[in-house]
């Protein structure tokens, strides 16, 4: 299925590892002139000796102000991918407010802030666009020691669902993709343990976790024309876990 995206701009976050670096390098492959966010420097480098022309930018997006600084003045974009993301995973009871802070400022907050920058530029310009959210099921499903996770991500949904109604009127779609566990080093990192795995995996009708193409497939199908009557949905990719 061809895409139609080469010649847009757009901008990833998260874009180091995992499925934003995936996304980025599917996107430059497609001929999209991509702006990479990441606060890991290193991780930024190594991209774009992958990817030439990819656009660095280098910030913690928990930090407002410098969030602003770094891309208020950005220029068009015409497609955004919000995937920046933390897992911190603690036990109900042991929830510390760093965690929740940290957690709701890269989760939710941020997505709110880079989508009003790119919103505000392409309503300015009078172009349509669109916006992906990364979720996950997680929004939809409670996991053990995942409360303030699955908080912001359950968060995120109803965030999607309100853009793409205020949003809708200036032709800005947004919808989010929502992924089973992925086999990224957060992934890895989370669910290495086997009998914690066995225990998603019993839940999951395919019988497997999603490889990052799985998502950067679904992201790529949202980001493009081809799906151009849909916004404000949430898009499983879980192997019929939400199904179970």
């Amino acid at each position: 299925m061809e895409l139609g995206l080469a010649g847009r701009r757009a901008l990833v976050t998260g874009a180091g590892k995992g499925i934003g670096r995936a996304t980025v390098q599917a996107l430059h492959a497609a001929g999209v002139r991509v702006v990479a966010v990441s606060r890991t420097r290193a991780d930024l480098d190594s991209l774009v000796r992958e990817c030439p022309g990819v656009e660095p930018v280098c910030v913690d997006l928990g930090d407002w102000e410098a969030t602003e600084r770094a891309l208020g003045s950005l220029g068009p974009v015409d497609l955004l991918v919000n995937n920046a993301g933390v897992a911190l995973l603690q036990p109900f009871l042991e929830i510390t407010k760093e965690a929740c802070d940290t957690s709701f400022n890269v989760n939710l907050r941020a997505v709110i802030q880079v989508s009003q920058i790119v919103a505000r530029g392409l309503i300015a310009r009078g172009a349509p666009g669109s916006i992906v959210n990364i979720s996950s099921q997680a929004s939809q499903r409670a996991i053990t020691n995942h409360s303030v996770y699955c908080s912001t991500k359950g968060a995120m949904d109803m965030l999607t669902k309100a853009m793409a109604l205020e949003l809708g009127p200036h032709k800005i779609r947004v919808n989010t993709v929502n992924p089973t566990v992925v086999m990224t080093p957060m992934g890895l990192a989370n669910w290495s343990n086997p009998q914690k795995a066995k225990t998603m995996l019993d839940r999951i009708p395919l019988g497997k976790f999603a490889e990052v193409e799985n998502v950067v497939d679904a992201i790529l199908f949202l980001l493009s024309d081809r799906s151009g009557m849909t916004t404000g949905s949430a898009v499983p990719v879980d192997g019929g876990f939400l199904a179970s």
